[in-house]
């Protein structure tokens, strides 16, 4: 069929050429689109709206056609395209940005916390470290502290981690530390 026919049968509503026009270019449209970083839905996804686009502008009385129907098809791909990453950069933006803002604030708290269990005393301060940060089990900060077992370290840490709970909240309030 030839672009003349095509836009033709377009204009007297015959959807069977818009069907023959997506199976002619529907290989090289998603290749276009794949080769830029899409998948093969979203190529998908913009070729039917451009299929959409082009039967919308046939219709309009002052459509001229100035190239082939295909490079046509494939200029409103490209825009179409060009227009979703943007779309998808604009929103990887704004989350990257709520990331940096998440984590400055990540990095406060923690300073507050490591600020609290430095005013501790040594004992609760090398618990706490060991547990929280170092990831040690009970039987390992029992043996480096010379407690006698597994279960005199949970308790004293109990009591630690109490008192370092009443440190912050006699410094800090709960809207501090949530958003």
């Amino acid at each position: 069929m030839k672009d003349s026919e095509i836009i033709e049968r377009i204009k007297r509503g015959d959807e069977s050429a818009l069907d023959f026009l997506y199976k002619k270019n529907y290989r090289m449209m998603v290749k276009m689109i794949m080769k830029n970083n899409g998948s093969e839905e979203e190529a998908k996804d913009v070729y039917q709206e451009a299929l959409i686009v082009v039967w919308q502008k046939v219709l309009s009385e002052d459509f001229t056609l100035t190239s082939k129907l295909s490079t046509f098809l494939y200029s409103i791909c490209q825009n179409l395209w060009r227009k979703e990453l943007e779309r998808k950069s604009r929103l990887s933006n704004e989350e990257s940005d709520e990331s940096e803002i998440f984590d400055i604030d990540k990095k406060e708290r923690i300073e507050i916390i490591n600020q609290c269990i430095s005013d501790l005393g040594e004992t609760c301060r090398k618990i706490l470290t060991y547990y929280y940060f170092d990831k040690l089990s009970m039987n390992d900060i029992a043996e480096k502290l010379g407690f006698a077992n597994a279960d005199t370290a949970k308790t004293k840490k109990y009591k630690c981690k109490k008192e370092l709970d009443k440190k912050i909240k006699s410094l800090y309030t709960a809207s501090d530390f949530l958003d």
